[in-house]
C-alpha cells in the first residue's frame, strides 16, 4: 500500500464529473490497484476514489488514474509532503460473529426471503472496499446487495452506501438498489437507510432456521 500526502486538485471525468479544489490530502494506493482520496475528516469514506481494474499514470505534476469504461481521476499535484509503501500481506478479512455468519448462510440458501423471486448471485461478493454479504437478483433481473446485521446500526447504513456507490459505477450491475436486514434496526438506522432509498428487512433468525415457537417453549 502506498501513502502519498499531498497538495493537489482532483477532477473526475466520467458519466458524472466532480472537481475538489487545491487543498493536502492522503492520497491511497492499494496493491489491487485502487486509488482513494480523502480528507482529514469525512471518517473512512473517501472524497473520491476509483476501482480496479485501473491504470495509474503518474506525470510531471499530475497522475491520471483511468478505469476500463475510459472514466478518469486527473489529479493535479502542487506539491508531495510525504510519500512511502508499505506491504501488508493478506488479510484474513472480516470474521462475522456466529449469528450473523448464519444469518448470512440462511438468506443465501432462501433468498426469496427478501422478496418474491429473489435469487442469489453470490455470497460475499468482493469489491475493492470489502465484501458485500450478498448479491442478488430481485424479481424483475435487477440487482441487489444484501447487508446483514444481528443489530443494525447506522455503521451498517453507510457501510452499505459504499457498497451501492461503488457497484453503481459498473455497468454490467447498474442500477444497483440495496437492503438493510437485520434481526433489529435501530430507529435511527431505519431513517437514514430510508431516506437513503435503501429497503430495510427485519429478520427472523428462528423462522429462518425453521425452528417452531413451541420448540423453544420450556414451560
Amino acid at each position: 500500500m502506498r501513502l502519498v500526502i499531498a497538495k493537489c486538485s482532483v477532477d473526475y471525468i466520467g458519466r458524472l464529473t466532480a472537481h475538489l479544489p487545491l487543498a493536502t490530502r492522503l492520497l491511497l494506493i492499494k496493491a489491487d490497484g485502487s486509488i482513494s482520496i480523502h480528507a482529514d475528516d469525512r471518517a473512512y469514506k473517501p472524497l473520491n476514489w476509483m476501482s480496479p481494474p485501473c491504470r495509474l499514470e503518474e506525470l510531471e505534476g499530475q497522475w491520471r488514474v483511468v478505469n476500463k469504461a475510459g472514466e478518469e481521476l486527473r489529479i493535479t499535484i502542487e506539491d508531495i509532503l510525504h510519500d512511502t509503501s508499505h506491504e501488508l500481506g493478506i488479510d484474513p478479512g472480516l470474521v462475522k460473529d456466529g449469528v450473523e455468519a448464519h444469518l448470512q448462510e440462511l438468506l443465501a440458501a432462501a433468498p426469496e426471503t427478501l422478496g418474491p423471486g429473489f435469487t442469489l448471485v453470490r455470497r460475499e461478493y468482493m469489491t475493492a472496499i470489502g465484501p458485500v454479504d450478498l448479491l442478488c437478483r430481485d424479481g424483475a433481473g435487477a440487482t441487489v446487495a444484501v447487508e446483514i446485521k444481528r443489530r443494525g446500526e447506522i455503521d451498517g447504513v453507510e457501510q452499505l452506501t459504499r457498497y451501492l456507490e461503488l457497484l453503481g459505477r459498473d455497468p454490467l450491475l447498474a442500477p444497483v438498489t440495496g437492503i438493510f436486514a437485520a434481526q433489529e434496526i435501530k430507529p435511527q438506522a431505519r431513517v437514514l437507510a430510508e431516506d437513503r432509498g435503501i429497503r430495510c428487512v427485519v429478520l427472523d433468525y428462528n423462522a429462518l432456521r425453521g425452528v417452531q415457537k413451541d420448540e423453544l417453549t420450556l414451560f
